[in-house]
């Protein structure tokens, strides 16, 4: 998901799409979030760990 996120920053960013930028801001942070927690050792959604 953090790579997807970047992906579409950089696509956003490079094409002028601000809803790219947009979802790829939110997809980043997101993906970011789910790795700290499960780094942290917090079960997310049922799962230890996201693959």
């Amino acid at each position: 998901m953090i790579i997807l996120g970047a992906i579409l920053l950089i696509f956003g960013f490079i094409l002028d799409i601000p809803i790219l930028w947009t979802i790829g801001i939110a997809l980043l942070v997101v993906g970011v979030i789910l790795y700290v927690l499960s780094a942290a050792g917090r079960t997310i959604g049922g799962r230890k760990h996201w693959f």
